[in-house]
């Protein structure tokens, strides 16, 4: 094994496959893309170069509310990284240290996960019926029927009720992620710190979530990029809607390339997409890292 990680021939056979392959689908549809931005183009006639046009009409002109869409996507980051990545930690560590039934809750928690998108978008679309969706019969059965709504149409609610959607599908995604650091930590250490008299609280905070730092690092760029990226739940469950209340940089995308056939405009905001997860990652990352040396 030694005598082959030493011979670069065998190196350059195996990994330049990858290297093409991600050469092909990831680097040059990015350039391509970083291209059409400069451009005024509808997809068919010829193109007309405009600069930075596309970015400053962005955030200047901000005629199709881009600006409120990064907000909107910026919000749901927040929520994840406060809300969807607390719970998942919580369930990792309790199943981490042993419960009954552990493998069953693992499989069921990892179920959303594995579901096609489009049959959760319709499964909470249903839940969140006016007429007969099960949220508006609870409260109604509950005696609460005036706090019923029509949450999906209601620009007050549709974006919490999106949200709501996403972190509950991606919430075992994370748990499985944190549970496999924990799994990780050697029994050892939790039995030297039980005869040192530590409860299950204090090496929870002392022991376990100090050691799982890299893979909660991955799990918060995850969140954060995850938000940014947003695209399919969204789009199948409001498509952007009730005016543009759930908009969010992808979807507005979508609609500026596919249905205005604004190529170069729309190639903008795939580029500040980009941009942004890419800062945020080496931010992250920037600040995990300070914390590990501290």
């Amino acid at each position: 094994m030694e005598k082959l990680l030493k011979d670069k021939k065998a190196i350059f056979l195996f990994t330049f496959p990858t290297f093409l392959l991600f050469t092909v689908i990831v680097v040059l549809p990015i350039f391509f893309s970083i291209h059409y931005s400069t451009l005024q183009w509808d997809g068919f006639s010829k193109s007309v170069f405009v600069g930075l046009s596309n970015y400053r009409s962005l955030f200047v002109d901000n005629t199709d509310g881009f600006v409120q869409s990064v907000v909107n996507s910026l919000v749901l980051a927040l929520i994840s990284v406060g809300i969807q990545l607390p719970i998942s930690l919580l369930l990792a560590l309790i199943l981490a240290r042993g419960v009954r039934g552990e493998r069953f809750f693992r499989t069921v928690y990892f179920i959303p996960v594995i579901i096609s998108t489009v049959v959760i978008g319709q499964l909470w679309m249903k839940i969140y019926n006016a007429d007969y969706g099960m949220l508006n019969i609870v409260l109604r059965a509950l005696g609460l029927g005036k706090y019923a709504n029509a949450w999906l149409a209601d620009t007050r609610t549709a974006l919490a009720s999106v949200f709501i959607a996403m972190l509950w599908q991606y919430i075992g995604y994370h748990m499985l992620l944190m549970y496999a650091g924990a799994k990780s930590i050697s029994p050892d250490i939790y039995e030297a710190a039980r005869i040192d008299g530590a409860s299950e609280t204090q090496m929870a905070f002392r022991i376990t979530i100090p050691l799982m730092k890299p893979i909660l690092c991955v799990c918060v760029i995850f969140a954060v990029t995850g938000s940014f990226k947003a695209f399919d739940l969204i789009y199948v469950m409001t498509g952007g809607g009730p005016l543009h209340a759930t908009e969010v940089p992808t979807t507005l995308m979508y609609t500026t390339i596919f249905s205005r056939y604004q190529y170069g405009y729309g190639s903008a905001m795939a580029i500040f997409i980009i941009a942004e997860c890419l800062v945020c990652t080496v931010v992250i990352q920037k600040l995990f890292n300070r914390n590990a040396e501290d």
